[in-house]
């Protein structure tokens, strides 16, 4: 029964942060009351209570007598939480969050190639070498490009042995696939990409620190130009 419960809960959980993804529920907005909830998704009111909760803990809403369950601005939301980053996902992300997340990317990435070329063990070099094998693979079609990716910058993060950046994995995958769907990339891994990376990996491996931060951030600074360019396209569209 408590096991029943408790997906009863989250997959009210799931709904409701997924709908605020994609904006059926917007900044502002009021959810259904507990009772509504309650009737809408046919569960108990301590479920319900405990759904709302939850929402409440992952920045989402605020619940307050008198005044109902209404979404809070985004600012508040926790987006390094996991099921946040997967709502964004099913949800709607827009260049403008893909800026940021890029953004942050240049105060993660750099910063953990550093570390990387520092701390790196023979096995954390090993997988980082693995995901270049399989990019190298993706530049043939052998091999699919965005897992290759998001497998190369996540080895880098374990690769630093810093524990805060390596639970921002989560947070860099999201990243890498937001970028993706705007991309909409299907093709495979360019030599210079690919290159691109390869430069990093011997950099880290030959313990050359800030020469791989150096490497990392052009490679962030190029990605955020792209998109940066691609704002300003539909904001002159726009006027």
């Amino acid at each position: 029964m408590e096991s029943s419960h408790r997906n009863l809960t989250q997959q009210v959980v799931h709904e409701l942060g997924r709908k605020i993804m994609q904006g059926s529920y917007k900044v502002g907005d009021s959810l259904p009351s507990e009772a509504d909830l309650c009737t809408q998704f046919d569960i108990s009111r301590t479920a319900t209570r405990e759904a709302v909760k939850m929402l409440t803990a992952k920045g989402l809403i605020s619940s307050r007598p008198r005044q109902g369950i209404k979404v809070v601005d985004s600012k508040h939301w926790n987006l390094f939480d996991v099921d946040v980053l997967n709502w964004i996902l099913l949800g709607k992300p827009d260049l403008y969050l893909l800026r940021h997340f890029l953004q942050l990317r240049l105060g993660i990435e750099p910063e953990a190639a550093y570390l990387a070329a520092q701390y790196a063990q023979e096995d954390e070099l090993a997988a980082i070498e693995n995901a270049l094998a399989r990019m190298k693979d993706a530049t043939n079609g052998q091999d699919d490009t965005h897992e290759a990716d998001i497998e190369f910058h996540q080895s880098v993060l374990s690769a630093s042995n810093n524990p805060f950046f390596i639970q921002l994995k989560n947070f860099i995958t999201t990243a890498l696939k937001v970028n993706i769907r705007f991309t909409n990339r299907m093709i495979p891994v360019t030599v210079a990409e690919y290159q691109a990376h390869v430069d990093i990996f011997e950099l880290i491996k030959n313990k050359k620190p800030q020469a791989a931060f150096d490497a990392a951030m052009i490679t962030q600074r190029a990605t955020l130009a792209i998109v940066n360019e691609q704002i300003s396209v539909l904001e002159n569209k726009a006027l």
